[in-house]
């Protein structure tokens, strides 16, 4: 199994596409924590124009593997193939046998590219630590946050021709980071205009107390975008449904998305990642 798993790490890469080109960087940090982080920069715009950043924080399965970790959106998650197909609408089914997109999300998405065309986002691929095997977990969270204020979007800044600011910054994450983002954005809320969460994993009873530190958390820094994604076979749809709803509850806007389907790499491939590609595209300015 070890050979194995270090012949999958070797061949980690993100697809070459011709609307992003790849800069893997890697940065000051504890190895531990994160220190490298994939950056997809866009082709196809001028170059004296500025594009919001979006920073995607990958699951559990490509923990303590920096190559798999920067890779997990571009290879597994279906990063780069969202981004082209958003780019060249109308969207279609890429999984004819399923139905992960309706027909009616379908018809929503292509009539809101039709209306206001995909521009593009700077995105930012870091390593996610698992908090739980590196030490305390809150230290841990507290020394990653502090990573991503202080070295990683500094060094986007540099490399890329970025918008600053939190109301061009947007933060997600996927399953373990969703709730790696989750603690992030509540630590450094400041930072960032829009967070969601693709199939985040925490329970009810978390879901619902995030909820009401998102609500402190804006009623300090102002309005900020959410977006809460979960699938109809997600384990973790109820505590995803929770939280929004409490939010509404606290008088917190938010956007739903329950999409049909699993808990696995191909719903984010077919759907997934691009419904969280979209949505952030729309609210970043």
């Amino acid at each position: 199994m070890a050979a194995s798993g270090v012949l999958h790490s070797a061949y980690a890469k993100t697809p070459e596409s011709d609307d992003l080109v790849q800069h893997d960087l890697t940065l000051d940090g504890d190895k531990r924590i994160a220190r490298r982080t994939l950056v997809l920069v866009p082709k196809h715009t001028p170059k004296d124009v500025k594009l919001p950043v979006l920073v995607l924080l990958h699951g559990l399965g490509e923990t303590g593997n920096e190559l798999l970790g920067i890779h997990a959106w571009g290879e597994r998650y279906g990063l780069v193939r969202a981004y082209e197909r958003l780019r060249r609408p109308p969207v279609e089914r890429t999984m004819p046998g399923q139905r992960y997109f309706t027909e009616s999300h379908l018809a929503r998405v292509n009539a809101e590219l039709e209306k206001k065309p995909f521009r593009g986002l700077v995105l930012v691929c870091p390593v996610t630590p698992n908090p739980q095997k590196v030490g305390p977990a809150a230290k841990t969270l507290d020394r990653y946050a502090d990573w991503i204020e202080k070295t990683l979007l500094p060094a986007v800044y540099d490399k890329a021709p970025c918008k600053r600011g939190p109301a061009s910054t947007g933060l997600d994450g996927c399953s373990l980071g969703g709730y790696v983002g989750m603690e992030v954005f509540l630590r450094k809320p400041e930072l960032f205009g829009t967070f969601g969460g693709v199939q985040a994993a925490f329970n009810v009873p978390a879901g619902e107390r995030y909820a009401e530190r998102i609500a402190a958390a804006i009623g300090k820094v102002g309005t900020r975008a959410i977006h809460v994604e979960t699938s109809s076979e997600d384990p973790f749809k109820k505590a995803n449904v929770a939280l929004s709803k409490k939010l509404e509850s606290l008088g917190v806007a938010n956007d739903r998305e329950v999409i049909p389907g699993p808990h696995n790499q191909p719903w984010l491939k077919e759907v997934g990642t691009l419904e969280m590609l979209h949505w952030h595209s729309k609210k970043l300015v």
